[in-house]
């Protein structure tokens, strides 16, 4: 029997994310380091409680390690939260100011006003955002920041080779919507919404939004790893479903011989979308 979660949540967003959290953690970028530089000076000290939701692996909590006195990554998916949990041993030093705990977006364990920072990384257009930002409202203390970043898919490279992935990742919403059953669909909100969806909200007093790079090291391996963490892709897969074994073993093709043995630098634009309570 599924566990009832609070009502605005949907259990398939959840389970989208199940039984691929290794290959998530493996390929997907961790956060840069200029997301705690932009919200620390937004906030205009060092944060003493950061909530980092929809957290998954803690690829986007564990950046704030050193830079908060508090950092608490909220995730309601028990494999990705598991490997975030793991990795905790590798913080000796940090790991009791680092906690990981289930939970979602719109009803959070934390009093309110108490947090500084929330941070919502590749994660918000999987949330209500009515109820989410309600209770952000709640628990950030005034001054305090709210941001939902998200990297554009794919990451810079090579026209020909990000050309291949869009039309692989578009071909998997075709099978998505054609196989698999109502109940099991997540719904993917359209992130262009969330600024409008910040400003709208009534709770924060200034809003923005804020672009910045960021270059990576990639070799052939890692750029098909980005693909096949694609949530969509994972979905296909689970469904049994084998139309994209060419499609995959083409991209993978010619991927190696781009990087022809290769490591190059590939760059992911991130877009921040940030409100000031």
């Amino acid at each position: 029997m599924v566990p009832e979660i609070p009502k605005g949540n949907i259990q398939s967003n959840v389970a989208r994310f199940s039984g691929f959290a290794d290959v998530y953690d493996n390929y997907r970028p961790e956060a840069p380091e200029m997301v705690t530089e932009i919200l620390t000076q937004y906030l205009q000290r060092e944060p003493e409680l950061v909530m980092d939701l929809g957290c998954g692996t803690g690829l986007s909590t564990l950046v704030w390690n050193g830079r908060a006195t508090r950092i608490i990554g909220v995730e309601p998916n028990d494999d990705m939260r598991s490997v975030a949990t793991a990795k905790l041993q590798h913080f000796p030093e940090g790991s009791s100011a680092i906690s990981f705990v289930t939970g979602y977006s719109n009803q959070l364990d934390a009093e309110s006003e108490t947090v500084d920072v929330i941070t919502c990384s590749q994660s918000f257009h999987w949330m209500e955002p009515v109820s989410t930002l309600r209770e952000a409202h709640r628990v950030l203390r005034p001054g305090g920041v709210f941001a939902a970043y998200d990297c554009d898919w794919p990451p810079m490279i090579s026209w020909e080779l990000e050309k291949q992935y869009m039309e692989l990742y578009d071909k998997c919403d075709e099978i998505l919507e054609r196989e698999a059953t109502e109940e099991s669909k997540a719904v993917k909100r359209n992130k262009n919404e969330h600024l409008h969806n910040l400003q709208t909200s009534g709770a924060f007093r200034y809003t923005r939004e804020v672009v910045f790079h960021h270059w990576e090291l990639c070799n052939a391996e890692r750029y098909v790893g980005l693909v096949l963490s694609q949530g969509g892709l994972q979905s296909v897969m689970k469904l049994g479903s084998t139309e994209l074994d060419d499609d995959i073993a083409f991209f993978g093709e010619q991927t190696d011989k781009y990087f022809n043995g290769h490591t190059k630098e590939i760059m992911f634009s991130y877009r921040m979308r940030l409100g000031i309570k």
